[in-house]
């Protein structure tokens, strides 16, 4: 079986995609430019992932090789993943190009950035097939080589771009149509996660984790998860017990109490999360397209719109400047007389007169 090459041996690199590669009892080989990282990991010959909340038992991987780029060596290789941090693309694919022979190996980025396979294969010039993964883990360094990680089984990337190539190790899934899966994950995860980080805001929370374990922001998230799964299978014909396990996953990782995060991190922009057709306007549209609940959405709209954050000038320009109604027409394209802007407005109200009150309506 040809070896698995992975460029980046961070915690991602390492701990997350090394790790599922070390699952699947695979060869592994880290190339990574930093020398002293290379002969640790190859002094000690494996590490620990530990998994947050003791989950599950620590998973060590071993049996690999690490190298820095003068030694790294692609043949028989079956697939290489890039994690190296979006910044750094372009000076991999240069490196890369002087060491790849093979034009139809292929490359799958594994970066949260703009169109990193676009970034990499102008760096690389040559014709691999580049595909773009989404990293939903979080992973955490420990000491020495040792990673923390949240216990999430998959990395998905794009079918298309991959030409045909079908990953053999079962947690990479290539996933067909990719911008509606893109879709899916804004309005399922990131729309969730402006549920805690702006109710949160309004119940005092300062910590996300905290927040997220709210009884109140709980049962706000369930109720809005069960509208979503329904909505996301009905527009995209998702399996409804696949369209579960991913809405719970993405719980499983918000409530998790030992990833330290904050409701400043993730309220943080409200203008931009509040755009036509992102995570909560672009997802309130949709449920009710399909019919389905929206107050949850209503609510979460209304609480970033009364957001305050002085550190961000941008939003508090905006703010002076706009009513809650004047912002949700420049910003969210909505004017007041659309009856999802209407339902807000009138959120917004509620909210203002008592808090306890307008969550508790919507939770009716």
């Amino acid at each position: 079986m040809k070896k698995i090459v992975i460029i980046g041996a961070g915690k991602t690199g390492r701990g997350f995609i090394g790790r599922l590669m070390a699952e699947a009892g695979r060869e592994i080989l880290f190339i990574e430019k930093d020398a002293a990282l290379v002969d640790a990991l190859n002094r000690e010959g494996s590490f620990d992932v530990a998994f947050f909340g003791g989950v599950r038992p620590d998973f060590r991987v071993s049996g690999y090789r690490a190298v820095t780029w003068e030694d790294a060596d692609l043949a028989d290789t079956e697939v290489i993943f890039v994690s190296v941090g979006g910044q750094n693309l372009a000076e991999v694919g240069a490196a890369l190009s002087a060491k790849l022979a093979d034009e139809a190996l292929p490359i799958i980025t594994c970066e949260n950035a703009s169109h990193p396979s676009r970034t990499l294969g102008d760096a690389l010039g040559k014709g691999n097939p580049i595909s773009e993964a989404t990293v939903f883990c979080t992973t955490i360094e420990g000491e020495g080589l040792s990673i923390h990680s949240e216990n999430y089984p998959y990395l998905q990337c794009n079918a298309e771009l991959l030409r045909g190539y079908l990953p053999t190790v079962p947690a990479v899934r290539a996933i067909p149509n990719f911008a509606d899966f893109l879709t899916r994950k804004l309005y399922t995860y990131n729309a969730a996660s402006c549920v805690i980080a702006y109710v949160g805001a309004l119940l005092g929370y300062s910590d996300y984790g905290e927040a997220a374990n709210d009884p109140r922001i709980l049962a706000l998230m369930d109720k809005n998860y069960a509208a979503t799964n329904a909505a996301m299978c009905a527009r995209f014909g998702y399996d409804p017990a696949d369209q579960r396990e991913f809405a719970a996953l993405s719980k499983a990782k918000f409530t998790d109490r030992t990833i330290v995060d904050t409701i400043a991190r993730n309220a943080r922009e409200p203008h931009r999360k509040l755009g036509g057709a992102e995570r909560i306007i672009g997802a309130a549209k949709l449920l009710r397209e399909y019919g389905e609940d929206a107050t949850v959405l209503e609510l979460t709209a209304a609480a970033a719109l009364l957001y305050s954050d002085p550190k961000d000038t941008k939003w508090s320009e905006i703010q002076s400047r706009l009513t809650p109604a004047g912002i949700l027409e420049e910003i969210s394209g909505l004017p007041e007389s659309d009856p999802l802007a209407a339902a807000i407005l009138r959120r917004v109200d509620a909210i203002q007169t008592d808090l306890d009150s307008a969550i508790g309506n919507v939770l009716r």
